[in-house]
């Protein structure tokens, strides 16, 4: 018997699908990835399962950041699994592939990335089988149809079933998603190339990202910063004056009632005078004199706002509890997706399906009878007021695109956590509220008019509190924040005609204000609304129901620039760095501006809309795309000035060899000598190691000549590292240059150079002698482990570096360690082996006598094996009496090497335990070189890196000018097949000379 496989985007939809397909089609099975009835399988991918990328002969592996490989334009694009989801895309291929499937449903959801989605999954389906289809965009060769829903109701589902779209009915659709995709490949992956090659050419790596939605976002927040930093803040006065009638006093502002609004000046306003002695003599003149009153009441209604899409819940969440948009999207993924508490939170419709009254019914009993106190009783009085009917405002399938607003589900949730419950409730008061009556207010408005001056007072009272009861607000109840003379009081009355006295006046001085930075809150909305910055009209049509990103994107794309350090993050404010205003420097030089703008999102959609309606071919606007991407290479590959015109800064620290001013170009920092003098020649890189210079940190290091320690540096090979910066007097060139200090300093316990320590603070008191520990160099010493005025002879060895594994050792932790024992738990440490950032503390180990590392105590993930249970109990009972942190780890590589250990399962740590045990008892046999070096006989691995490093250290290999370089004399040549290797690849070379 044949079956059709219906696959949907998610396992909620999958399981919604098989109840309302049950009552026609029969019983469904239950298996691991699937539902199985007579006529149906119905199963789901996980989001997306698989990604396009260029196949290798079109892609190269090394030099791929070089102009000399760009552009990169597949003639078609191979596809690859989504790591983290190859098991589920596994179980789908092989249900597509099943020969009693003779038919695919494409259940994903309505739009163009659930389109993209089902066509990908099914032409790898096909590709696994049919090598070459990938080129053709081919697929299995079974009839496709499309399930188009709004709505997820049983009835909405099954009446989906029985008007299934066609294949070919869905082919402009499928075009567009898949253009999509590969032109936002094509213009990120080059582009990013192009300016990374473009940045690198001095030497280096440093890695400049860009793409079709992150560069226009950040744009957007340069922009702000750049008006912020151009601001000139003016004065201006407010008058305030308080006027006494019979019933009391009440406030009131000046306002020049013939104000016109200026295009040209958008701070003037009706109640700013802009010249002090014109506001202090409106002051003088109306104070102590009578004054008519006339006034006008009119009520006015306030309705709930929509429903939550996900970009408004990202601001309310992000407004008022300060999370940001990718913690409020996990939070809602997890209310969704563990609880089953909310629906589908990745949406960008603020309304629900026409057919949703009844669920919503069902939902407020649920809510009525949930037993949350603060919400329970509004849920109640919605059902007993009958709030709940079918209005436009909510429900309109017109503005349901792939998914309906975010609400409840039916089903109550327990055991949330404190962040899940706050957005929870966001959701539920919003969910009530929305049907709730508007609120009503008595809005008055009065004129206070003395000697031909006139001031406004304005009060606002709450009548009936409507939705606004959902958020304790009361009726006639004064509105909070209410600010003297503004909205949000109740006014004392004044009898008709009376006429009232001016108490006090005062010309209150203010300063015009620069615009507010972006909060995640504002950046979300204005990515939101992105098509307002586009001047074209179609173009601004076409992003009017888009903007930058989805819903379901536009968090990563925050987080990302604030990764690659576009951004930081201080409290709520995105501030852009020095690398962003450099980016955007770049694009305006090179003339590809159009990369960080909204109107290249804009002419794409409307491109798309036009291909999914069949009045563009795929191929015409691929063409297009590949033209544009080669344009984008060539301008920055044909580049040839020595510098990018841009806005660039003269600093105010002088040059450090001549005394001279200092000027930025695109690149460098150049001196340009004193008044009327020659430059001196002193100069030095913008972008020390793939990291650009913040202005204040240029003014520090020029000011001091050393800064840091500084993260955010990276190799040539693209490893991040942390380093200091510093200054170093060259004799041959005479001028200074900037070298990196790593912290190898010369140890003057060996070299007997004496050091001055009488003008520092010490830390603490030394964990080996007892005497003080000072800061000296990159490392915390002893005063008795270097050569002082007072102890020529060092009798102690204490010494810890300021940077450890990345991580920079604040003053405070250092101090905090030698009083107590331990710093607290640090989190920026990387291994040296897997490159990944790990936490510890640093802690005191008076047995091994240094710092070492000591890890959280983790609770087991497995249960105790039987008899072990008293052996553990009296482990434990030990260390509590003892009152003993568990042994520290060695503050090396191998201890990071721990940190990952930890994490594979125990049975997958028991057997290379028992090779490592073998090893150390010296097994392994050295090759005929590089016994030359280390000696012959059976060793250990890490009596080879040990002895290995002796000989490097003892006959002075390491590089002068970069210590993590080893430089090979005649018998290391041999062993490393080089003359040069960096202590990186060391393990691995002497890897290939064991057996």
């Amino acid at each position: 018997m044949t079956k059709t496989l219906v696959i949907a985007e998610k396992p909620s939809v999958a399981q919604d699908i098989v109840r309302a397909l049950t009552p026609v089609a029969g019983k469904f099975d239950k298996h691991d990835e699937y539902f199985e009835s007579d006529k149906y399988i119905v199963t789901s991918a996980v989001g997306h399962l698989v990604e396009i990328h260029a196949p290798e002969e079109f892609d190269v592996k090394r030099g791929k950041w070089s102009f000399a490989h760009l552009p990169v334009i597949p003639p078609y694009f191979d596809l690859k699994p989504v790591d983290k989801t190859k098991s589920r895309l596994n179980a789908v291929v092989k249900l597509a592939r099943r020969k009693d499937v003779t038919e695919l449903v494409n259940a994903c959801d309505a739009g163009r990335e659930g389109e993209l989605i089902f066509r990908l999954i099914e032409q790898f389906a096909a590709g696994e089988k049919k090598p070459g289809t990938a080129k053709t965009g081919a697929g299995l060769g079974k009839p496709i149809r499309r399930l188009w829903l709004q709505s997820m109701t049983p009835q909405a589902i099954r009446d989906g079933f029985d008007k299934l779209r066609s294949d070919k009915q869905m082919q402009g659709l499928a075009h567009a998603a898949r253009s999509r995709s590969e032109a936002d490949w094509l213009v990120g992956i080059n582009g990013t190339r192009a300016m990374t090659a473009f940045n690198s050419r001095d030497g280096g790596f440093f890695l400049t990202t860009v793409g079709r939605v992150q560069t226009p976002t950040l744009a957007i927040v340069v922009e702000r910063e750049e008006q912020i930093r151009k601001f000139i803040s003016r004065d201006y006065w407010e008058i305030h004056g308080s006027f006494l009638a019979d019933a009391g006093e009440y406030p009131g502002k000046w306002f020049d009632p013939k104000w016109k609004k200026d295009p040209e000046d958008p701070e003037k306003r009706a109640d700013r005078v802009w010249d002090q002695k014109e506001a202090q003599a409106i002051a003088d003149a109306v104070r102590g004199k009578a004054a008519t009153v006339t006034e006008e009441s009119k009520p006015t209604t306030q309705a709930a706002p929509g429903l939550f899409d996900l970009t408004s819940l990202q601001r309310e969440a992000n407004g008022r509890f300060g999370y940001s948009a990718k913690t409020t999207l996990s939070i809602a993924q997890s209310l969704y997706e563990r609880h089953k508490a909310l629906t589908y939170p990745r949406t960008d419709s603020r309304h629900l399906p026409q057919d949703y009254v009844k669920v919503v019914h069902e939902t407020m009993g649920m809510l009525a009878d949930s037993g949350m106190r603060h919400l329970a009783p509004f849920a109640k009085q919605a059902i007993d007021e009958q709030y709940v009917k079918p209005v436009k405002r909510v429900f309109d399938d017109t503005k349901v695109s792939d998914h309906f607003a975010i609400i409840p589900t039916l089903q109550a949730p327990s055991g949330l956590s404190e962040a899940e419950q706050k957005v929870y409730d966001l959701v539920v008061r919003r969910f009530l509220a929305v049907f709730f009556p508007s609120a009503e207010y008595l809005v008055t408005t009065r004129i206070s008019q003395a000697v031909g001056h006139h001031f406004k007072t304005e009060g606002k009272v709450l009548v009936k509190p409507g939705w606004l009861a959902i958020y304790g607000k009361e009726a006639a109840a004064e509105v909070e924040d209410a600010k003297e003379g503004d909205k949000g009081q109740n006014l004392v009355p004044v009898k008709p005609g009376e006429m009232v006295r001016t108490e006090s006046v005062e010309a209150k001085g203010l300063k015009t204000r620069p615009p507010a930075r972006y909060s995640e809150a504002t950046l979300l909305g204005a990515m939101e609304g992105a098509g307002k910055f586009v001047e074209d009209d179609e173009l601004r049509e076409a992003m009017q129901e888009k903007g930058l990103g989805t819903p379901a994107t536009r968090a990563s794309i925050i987080e990302g620039l604030i990764n690659e350090k576009y951004m930081l993050r201080e409290g709520r404010e995105l501030i852009p760095t020095a690398k962003a205003f450099q980016l955007m420097t770049l694009l305006r030089g090179l003339g590809v501006e159009e990369l960080s703008k909204p109107e290249l999102t804009g002419e794409w959609e409307y491109k798309l809309a036009q291909m999914e309606h069949g009045k563009l071919s795929r191929d015409q606007f691929m063409h297009e795309i590949a033209d544009m991407t080669k344009r984008i290479v060539m301008k920055a590959k044909e580049y040839d000035r020595d510098t990018v015109p841009g806005d660039y800064a003269t600093l105010k620290t002088p040059c450090p060899n001549c005394g001279g001013v200092v000027q930025e170009t695109y690149r460098r920092y150049n001196c340009v000598g004193k008044k009327g003098a020659e430059p001196c020649g002193f100069s030095f890189t913008k972008i020390p190691a793939g990291r650009a210079f913040e202005l204040v940190e240029v003014e520090q290091f020029l000011a001091n000549k050393r800064i840091g320690p500084l993260q955010g540096f990276r190799s040539k090979a693209g490893w991040p590292f942390t380093a200091e910066l510093a200054l170093a007097f060259d004799e041959e060139e005479k001028n200074w240059k900037l070298e990196f200090d790593f912290g190898k300093d010369d140890n003057p316990a060996e070299t007997g150079e004496i050091v001055d320590l009488s003008a520092q603070e010490p830390l603490g008191p030394c964990p080996k002698c007892g005497h003080k520990v000072f800061e000296w160099g990159s490392n915390y010493v002893c005063e008795r482990a270097v050569p002082t005025e007072g102890h020529a002879t060092p009798t102690c060895d204490f010494r810890s570096g300021k940077i450890i594994l990345q991580q920079p050792v604040e003053r405070e932790q250092m101090a905090k360690l030698l009083a107590t024992g331990k710093t607290d738990l640090l989190d920026k440490f990387v291994s040296m082996r897997t490159r990944r950032p790990f936490k510890a503390f640093l802690a005191w180990d008076a047995e091994a006598g240094k710092v070492n590392f000591a890890f959280e105590p983790r609770a087991s993930k497995f249960p105790p094996r039987k008899g072990a249970g008293a052996a553990t109990k009296g482990t434990a009972a030990t260390r509590a009496k003892a009152k003993e942190p568990p042994a520290p780890y060695k503050a090396t590589a191998k201890a990071a090497k721990a940190v990952a250990a930890k994490k594979a399962p125990a049975a997958k740590k028991a057997a290379p335990a028992k090779k490592a045990a073998v090893k150390k008892a010296g097994t392994l046999k050295p090759s005929a070189e590089l016994a030359a070096v280390i000696g012959d006989g059976l060793v250990a691995r890490t009596e080879v890196i040990k002895k290995l490093w002796d000989y490097i250290k003892a006959n002075g290999l390491q590089d002068a000018a970069n210590k993590r370089a080893i430089n090979a004399d005649d018998k290391l040549a041999k062993v490393f097949g080089k003359p040069q290797v960096t202590m990186f690849e060391l393990a691995g070379i002497v890897g290939k000379h064991l057996s």
